[in-house]
């Protein structure tokens, strides 16, 4: 009797929450009183070295159901943005950014079982790309106080003399780093582009919640990234550390660590015709203006 009794205060608590939803969702839409603006959106450009193909996917978004995600490649980085948005959540913002810099390797199947300790690997990345950030902004405040203070001062030159070599490129190596600095960035991401590996099993660690059981048991490669959460009415956004697993050309999912919850992209088939982008730049410029939409 306590069972049952528990099941529908569950079931309760589910339908008000959906009846909350389905409020916003009108309030959301109602309140552009029949004005609607549109713009043109451009399919993102590929590059032969991207993980997977670049275009749009439908993605699994708990009670909200499925949402149009745009998968975009930026050099060491890709990103999710949301075509259709939530209450929580609109179109335009990044819902997903992966640093494709930053591979996971996934524990067994069995260790892989236990949340605690998939958990415990991206927190690890997560606490060593805050302490790289920490270094940088330092680094970046001690070279603008050198600055600062330098200014109108005559150049001396280093009191080491190991420095003097340095400056005069006669250090072994010195050469190396002078033709690494003038490779392009597209030669950079060629070489530093993620190399395929032999497939792994998966499943989900328990606990994680999926809106179905019906997700590949096959990943190619993992790697770490940050998804976008908020309360109703976009309120207190933050990114929450997550794993972005690629199973196949057609489907990837994210762990959302925060909310021990599973999304999973399916990839859009259909074509459309001249929505290519002129150029990157006029593709940056209208991800850059999708995120105005609703700031």
């Amino acid at each position: 009797r306590r069972s049952s009794d528990l099941s529908r205060t569950l079931e309760d608590i589910f339908h008000e929450h959906m009846q909350e939803l389905i409020l916003m969702k009108f309030i959301y839409t109602s309140q552009y009183d029949n004005c609607l603006t549109y713009r043109r959106i451009y399919h993102p450009p590929s590059s032969p070295d991207d993980i997977l193909k670049p275009g749009l996917f439908k993605g699994t978004y708990g009670s909200h159901g499925l949402e149009i995600v745009m998968l975009s490649f930026h050099g060491s980085c890709a990103k999710g943005t949301k075509l259709t948005g939530d209450p929580n959540v609109p179109a335009g913002q990044q819902t997903l950014e992966i640093d494709l810099m930053r591979r996971v390797q996934l524990p067994d199947i069995e260790h892989l079982r236990n949340f605690e300790e998939l958990s415990r690997i991206i927190l690890e990345v997560q606490e060593q790309v805050h302490r790289e950030q920490q270094q940088e902004m330092a680094d970046n405040g001690l070279e603008e106080g050198r600055s600062q203070a330098g200014a109108g001062a005559p150049r001396l030159g280093p009191a080491n003399p190991e420095l003097n070599h340095l400056q005069n490129g006669n250090h072994v190596g010195a050469s190396e780093e002078s033709d690494e600095e003038s490779r392009s960035d597209d030669e950079k991401a060629e070489g530093d582009a993620p190399q395929p590996a032999s497939e792994q099993s998966f499943v989900l660690p328990m606990g994680v919640i999926a809106r179905n059981e019906d997700y590949p048991r096959l990943c190619k490669m993992c790697f770490y990234g940050t998804g976008l959460i908020a309360g109703h009415g976009f309120t207190s956004p933050e990114r929450t550390a997550g794993v972005f697993i690629l199973f196949d050309e057609d489907r990837f999912g994210f762990i959302w660590l925060e909310l021990k919850s599973f999304s999973l992209y399916s990839r859009i088939q259909d074509t459309f015709q001249n929505a290519e982008a002129p150029s990157r730049e006029a593709f940056d410029e209208m991800l850059r203006n999708m995120q105005s939409w609703t700031t």
